[in-house]
């Protein structure tokens, strides 16, 4: 794998695309910099090599050209403190501005550019815009794992232009080597616990783990498409009708492959989708007519919590339950804590996906797991086995 470690950057111009799809509020103001704070080092980097750093990402989804919401200039006061430098903005990124002030650029110094989604051949993967950006640096690093999985312009594409001089950052570096110890240097027992609302996005993912776990662990909403395939009454919980058959498969394909599929026992029902609900426990097979499930019952919890504690190796994508509402937290708070409690006693643990990390944070658990990854789409794609893009790009 070539990195910015491979390359001395002295008085070398690179373009990074990083990913700083951070989230403001009303005032502008960053509300969690995990992202930008992910990128400080592969940044520091090319600057103690004496380089010049050309920042690029996204921002958002802009519609129609430039929108003040969406502009990465709201992101200049954080950069320049914890860079310690006067970090320069071009209000475009191929436009004239961009191009005079990365000539200019000067070793130590770092430009960011405008945000790319406000032209749209950026996610059309245009190669003529691709060009525009390739021409005003050296060297191009990659360090946007969150994007690795979309054949975009600033991507994949501007790659092309850089034969020989293309590196990945020590963010996607990171991911590489964190999700291949996971999946490829796996140490036995080996869990995965997926939840989340849809069964529809994870599927791919379940049946290209059935290869390599031994354990799945499925909570969530999705877990009443596969109890409503073993027969079981759902009362007015979340299903995918068109996915039955298919989850119904999927369990007769892990017992064929000697995967243990861990479905829940029981589960908190509520009698509609609020905080203020009348909630209650429930066998999780036999659910009222007017209820729905909203987290995983007590037992399930416990069940569950063996079977983590055992494990050597456990991957978690996607919430227990409604974790957003106090009544509905506590099951991914559960998995949460035998996941942190497993990485204590010498298990590798990563995390991906944006409400798993979100829980994590929540429950202020996240320097008690090895590895939180910063690619929701990316990863889950990863493990399905598809090569991303981003990825592929690189190492062509």
């Amino acid at each position: 794998m070539k990195t910015i470690d491979d390359i001395n950057f002295k008085d070398k111009k690179a373009i990074i695309r990083v990913d700083f799809n951070v989230p403001l509020n009303d005032r502008f103001e960053i509300t969690d910099t995990t992202r930008i704070d992910a990128t400080l080092p592969t940044i520091r980097k090319i600057l103690n090599d004496g380089g010049k750093v050309i920042l690029m990402s996204h921002l958002g989804r802009p519609k129609n050209g430039p929108e003040e919401k969406f502009s990465l200039k709201h992101l200049l006061p954080y950069l320049s403190k914890n860079l310690n430098a006067d970090v320069k903005f071009a209000d475009d990124c191929i436009g004239e501005t961009a191009k005079n002030l990365a000539s200019e650029l000067k070793s130590g110094e770092v430009l960011l550019l405008e945000n790319l989604r406000f032209y749209k051949e950026e996610k059309k993967g245009d190669k003529n815009f691709a060009k525009k950006l390739a021409s005003l640096a050296d060297i191009y690093v990659n360090d946007a794992f969150g994007t690795a999985h979309r054949a975009h312009a600033s991507t994949s594409i501007i790659a092309d232009f850089f034969p020989g001089k293309k590196v990945f950052g020590y963010v996607m570096s990171n991911e590489i080597q964190n999700i291949d110890k996971t999946l490829k240097d796996t140490k036995r027992p080996f869990t995965a616990i997926l939840g989340g609302a849809k069964i529809s996005g994870k599927i791919q993912i379940i049946n290209n783990l059935l290869e390599k776990a031994d354990n799945i662990i499925i909570g969530g909403a999705m877990m009443f498409t596969f109890i409503k395939a073993l027969a079981g009454k759902v009362g007015k919980s979340l299903i995918e009708d068109d996915f039955i058959d298919i989850a119904m498969d999927t369990l007769n394909n892990a017992k064929k492959s000697g995967v243990n599929i861990y479905l829940p026992i029981d589960a908190v029902i509520a009698d509609e989708f609020s905080e203020n609900a009348n909630f209650k426990n429930s066998k999780a097979y036999d659910i009222p007519d007017e209820w729905m499930g909203l987290d995983i019952g007590e037992k399930t919890c416990k069940k569950f919590d063996e079977v983590i504690k055992t494990s050597k190796t456990i991957l978690w994508n996607g919430p227990m339950g409604v974790f957003e509402m106090k009544a509905f937290e506590n099951g991914t708070k559960s998995v949460a804590e035998s996941i942190a409690q497993a990485t204590e006693n010498g298990a590798f643990s990563l995390i991906g996906g944006g409400d798993s990390v979100a829980a994590i944070k929540k429950f202020n658990l996240q320097d008690k797991i090895s590895y939180i990854s910063t690619g929701g789409g990316a990863l889950l794609e990863y493990i399905e086995g598809k090569k991303l893009p981003g990825i592929k790009a690189i190492e062509e």
